[in-house]
């Protein structure tokens, strides 16, 4: 998470609280605005693009359930609230408008960071089965296809898996160990000749790849660019 920059939003009206999680999400390599009601939390969120909200519930105006119901009807932006209260029926209330978590005060921020990091890597992960592309193929994961020079081809959930895997980690090496067990293909012979099929359905010229390339003795590496 360190290496790569989300912004985060922490709306709360006790100072002390709200500068204490930005101090440490800051620390753990977040970027961290703040607001101290929902009219503030409003301004920014029209300003900039959040990866998540951490939002309490009890301020005075607007309330975090009301905020979340307003946020959720229109952006798709996820939110963790905050709050004293917690008993299961307020913790459902929360979920129910929309919430994708919900944390108790007191609280230790480590265990704030884990739900965060959890629900940013799921965010993440679902805008992967979305529209991507490699170079000229244009991959939609969803509906497990690839468009290339106008011509569409399917792929297999060995596929799908492994793309997934590699789309989320461009540049890291896989080796065929690893492949096999996201693949759940075991002989080295079939991870080649699923490579080599993958190859023929995103790259221009699948002898001399661009994206999808060999390791010797390394394994397989994805570049997107």
């Amino acid at each position: 998470m360190e290496k790569n920059k989300y912004h985060i939003l922490v709306v709360d009206d006790d100072d002390k609280i709200k500068e204490l999680i930005k101090q440490f999400l800051v620390e753990k390599g977040l970027i961290v605005s703040t607001a101290s009601n929902a009219t503030e939390a409003k301004e920014k969120i029209e300003f900039f693009n959040f990866n998540l909200i951490v939002l309490d519930v009890m301020m005075p105006g607007q309330s975090g359930y009301e905020l979340t119901k307003e946020l959720k009807s229109s952006k798709n932006i996820p939110i963790i609230l905050l709050t004293a209260k917690g008993e299961a029926e307020n913790r459902i209330h929360g979920l129910e408008i929309g919430a994708d978590d919900y944390l108790g005060k007191p609280f230790e921020p480590k265990e704030l960071l884990l739900r965060i990091k959890n629900i940013i890597k799921s965010n993440s992960m679902e805008n992967l089965l979305d529209e991507n592309k490699i170079g000229e193929a244009e991959l939609n994961l969803n509906k497990m296809t690839i468009r290339l020079n106008q011509k569409v081809k399917k792929i297999n959930l060995a596929e799908k898996n492994i793309l997934l895997k590699m789309l989320s980690s461009p540049g890291k090496i896989f080796s065929r160990t690893e492949i096999g067990k996201i693949s759940k293909i075991s002989q080295e012979r079939s991870i080649d000749v699923m490579i080599t099929r993958l190859r023929k359905k995103i790259e221009l010229d699948p002898k001399n790849p661009k994206f999808l390339q060999t390791i010797r003795g390394s394994g397989y590496v994805l570049w997107i660019k």
